[in-house]
């Protein structure tokens, strides 16, 4: 029986990015000072080398145009498991994030994504249950400094946050200062990973060309962030199945893929974790999965009223 054509195509992507790793990465280790560790990560034409000292901050960081290689999209799970269940209009009130709450864990989303100053809230109606609490910072904008990042997410981490989203500062990207960016990722994820929690970066995808979209998800992946994250929702755009497809495709298989902004239906879930998606960040999350049929019947035990929350 003749191969796949996508098993082998597969391959081919796997050993390209391997073979072209093994050659910048000799280049690198030619350049790299004494004290110091790089990492080299090539996608989509881009070569991203972040340098750190021996604490893990980061040194230096630049990217450059070279070739173009491919990654691979993992296969996984149920929708609902899939579903950060989001509310950040700062009109929110407390009974709203309740309802948000109740609804996750009747529904087993992966968690609610909610402005910081909820987060104790959530981590209280959500103790016991299989629901993370989600946080943003930086939010919207990206722009405050990397100290100010830092500090808000040791402040949501004491107030019970399990998972970060941080907005990376979207001008330096665009600027072309790959340092101040890959030091800005890094700080949160240091203090993020110190308490065991996640680190997803939010790139803002309308914003950016596809190139500054393969620099900032490579700088992402190396400064030791667990997810990628198209967009806040905030800046006019969300997600796509072709920005999807491209931050999978950089990436690789080994961190996560979160679809965000403009998700409203089953339909559009589908496909973009047909595209590379590991996470969909909704606030539609309730529609999207009733929509879903059988997926609709949730297992988890009745809750007597959301007044309880």
């Amino acid at each position: 029986m003749p191969p796949d054509i996508k098993t082998v195509e597969a391959l081919v992507e796997i050993i390209t990015r391997e073979v072209l790793l093994a050659m910048v990465e000799q280049e690198g280790k030619q350049q790299t000072p004494v004290g110091e560790t790089c990492v080299i990560e090539v996608a989509s034409g881009v070569k991203v080398k972040t340098c750190f000292d021996n604490a893990g901050h980061v040194v230096s960081a630049g990217a450059e145009r070279i070739t173009s290689t491919l990654g691979v999209i993992p296969q996984e799970p149920s929708l609902a498991g899939m579903i950060d269940h989001t509310l950040l209009k700062p009109d929110a009130t407390s009974d709203k994030i309740a309802q948000l709450c109740f609804e996750a864990r009747k529904y087993h989303f992966a968690s609610v994504c909610v402005n910081p100053t909820h987060v104790r809230l959530c981590a209280d109606l959500l103790r016991g249950s299989d629901v993370k609490v989600c946080t943003v910072i930086g939010f919207p904008l990206g722009a405050t400094s990397a100290e100010v990042k830092a500090f808000e997410t040791r402040n949501a981490l004491d107030n019970g946050a399990t998972e970060i989203d941080m907005v990376i500062n979207i001008g330096a990207l665009k600027a072309g200062e790959s340092e101040l960016v890959a030091k800005d990722i890094r700080g949160v994820v240091e203090t993020a990973h110190a308490a065991g929690a996640l680190v997803k970066v939010i790139i803002e995808t309308a914003l950016l060309t596809d190139e500054e979209k393969v620099i900032a998800c490579l700088l992402a992946k190396e400064a030791g962030a667990d997810y990628v994250k198209t967009s806040t929702g905030f800046s006019g755009g969300g997600a796509t199945v072709h920005d999807i497809a491209l931050m999978r495709k950089t990436v690789g298989p080994t961190i996560g893929v979160k679809a965000s902004g403009g998700i409203y239906t089953h339909e559009d879930a589908e496909a973009l974790v047909a595209a590379g998606a590991t996470r969909i960040g909704a606030s539609a999350g309730v529609k999207i999965i009733q929509a879903g049929g059988p997926e609709a019947k949730s297992t988890a035990a009745p809750v007597a009223s959301s007044k309880a929350y």
